[in-house]
């Protein structure tokens, strides 16, 4: 992917020329006319370098310089300076600026600064994930993406592996979230003791009891002899239990009981067993709307998610698909192997219901069955090939003739819900509101679950 680059400047003349000369060396350009704007467009965009101007009406350059440098400290920033004003230039150099122009400044000082500090931001990446390796810091191997999303994820991480919190991570499946359960375990102190993962809807509901908590001989026919639960194979280390919004709510209670007392009672045993463990948990289940349909406890969800971390589906962070399919063609040995500008394009117009998952599924496929070291679109899935940026000028169009407001906020509605399995939770997330103004809009437009009364 073209490295970004923000341009952030009052002079309109200026700004065109400099999008035009960093768009011919292939950059993907982004402009602003004030400060403000151009810190909105960081955050959408997340430039690699910001080129701004010092001298603006309103935000000035040292404040713009300040606010990125506090928000993503190895962006590159080089600032913009008048003749005869080098000395207000170093005074930015000081705060944090890799280098300075001064106006009027040739195509060819424009280009070698911004390669310069484009590969010092190189640089400085690879010094960060060498330093994090060195030290230990390798937990997040497995978890790919650098988008804003994700770092909000691993900076969570980060804060919370090294504690004893109870940790629930939420997220649709197929967005990795035994990876960051393992990742939590890795950062921790427990690192070198048992992590047990545990699908409580794997197991089938008459012996997860036993699974998880052990029993003793003579239980119940077949105990031949006492066995060990997974929470007395966690003792020391981490205990991950995935879907644990498939915890039959009869055994909800000994879950809490683990979790306040630390003590676990096999079945059929009378004394109980002291345990020192940490409990991490995940569900892809809308687990406020069960606690409200008595389907799970509402003391122990409290419990569960002392410290709650939400994984983005792919749909929202699609920035990450070129990087995940890098990640994958290594991890399958194809490290040469290389997608078209067209196939990419449509790889990440795809919607990708199953998330990483099956992205990984989907390049290991395509792996398999390509014809050379180039990956088409016309190798790609139908389901695939045929996705399409929305129309131009937005994601739809009306009717010549007008339509209704309200039934387009109803079919909009519908619409998430379907896309997102009638989950309110991640619905809501799809279409970037709160949960209660999705819950108001459902119960104004009389919306109801297929099969629900």
């Amino acid at each position: 992917m073209p490295p970004k680059i923000l341009i952030i400047d009052d002079d309109s003349s200026l700004r065109r020329v400099l999008e035009y000369n960093l768009q011919q060396e292939g950059y993907d350009v982004y402009t602003a006319a004030d400060g403000s704007t151009g810190l909105q467009y960081f955050e959408e965009k997340s430039p690699q370098l910001v080129i701004t101007d010092l001298k603006m009406p309103g935000m000035t350059g040292f404040e713009v310089l300040s606010a990125i440098k506090e928000r993503a400290p190895s962006t590159v920033v080089i600032v913009l300076t008048a003749f005869g004003a080098i000395d207000t230039a170093v005074e930015a150099m000081k705060l944090g600026a890799f280098h300075y122009l001064t106006k009027p400044f040739n195509r060819e000082e424009l280009k070698v600064t911004v390669l310069k500090g484009l590969q010092l931001q190189g640089l400085s990446e690879e010094n960060r994930l060498l330093k994090e390796e060195l030290s230990g810091r390798t937990e997040f191997k497995s978890i790919v993406g650098t988008s804003r999303a994700m770092e909000g994820v691993f900076s969570v991480v980060r804060k919370v592996a090294d504690t004893e919190a109870t940790v629930l991570i939420t997220g649709e499946s197929g967005t990795g979230k035994e990876l960051v359960a393992r990742a939590i375990h890795s950062g921790s102190s427990r690192r070198a003791a048992p992590f047990v993962a545990v699908n409580c809807a794997a197991i089938p509901r008459d012996l997860l009891e036993s699974e998880l908590f052990g029993h003793v001989k003579g239980a119940f026919t077949g105990a031949i002899r006492d066995k060990e639960g997974k929470f007395q194979m966690a003792d020391g280390g981490t205990i991950f239990l995935d879907e644990v919004g498939d915890l039959p709510l009869e055994l909800q209670p000994k879950l809490l009981r683990v979790l306040q007392e630390r003590v676990v009672e096999p079945v059929g045993g009378t004394s109980l067993q002291k345990i020192d463990l940490r409990v991490v948990a995940a569900t892809n289940a809308d687990l406020e709307r069960w606690i409200a349909e008595g389907k799970f406890r509402e003391d122990l969800y409290y419990r569960l998610s002392v410290i709650p971390v939400q994984l983005p589906p792919l749909r929202e962070r699609v920035e990450d698909v070129p990087l995940l399919i890098r990640y994958f063609c290594t991890k399958f040995g194809a490290e040469g192997v290389t997608f078209t500008k067209e196939a990419l394009a449509r790889l990440k117009e795809y919607a990708w219901p199953g998330n990483v998952r099956e992205l990984e599924n989907t390049v290991e496929r395509l792996l398999i069955m390509r014809e050379g070291d180039q990956i088409g679109v016309d190798e790609l899935p139908a389901k695939i090939s045929a996705a399409a940026p929305p129309p131009e000028g937005g994601v739809l169009r009306l009717p010549a003739g007008g339509y209704s407001l309200e039934q387009l906020e109803m079919e909009v509605v519908l619409e998430a819900l379907n896309r997102c399995d009638w989950n309110q939770t991640a619905a809501a997330r799809f279409l970037r509101i709160p949960r209660h103004t999705l819950i108001y809009r459902m119960e104004k437009y009389n919306i109801t679950q297929p099969g629900r009364k």
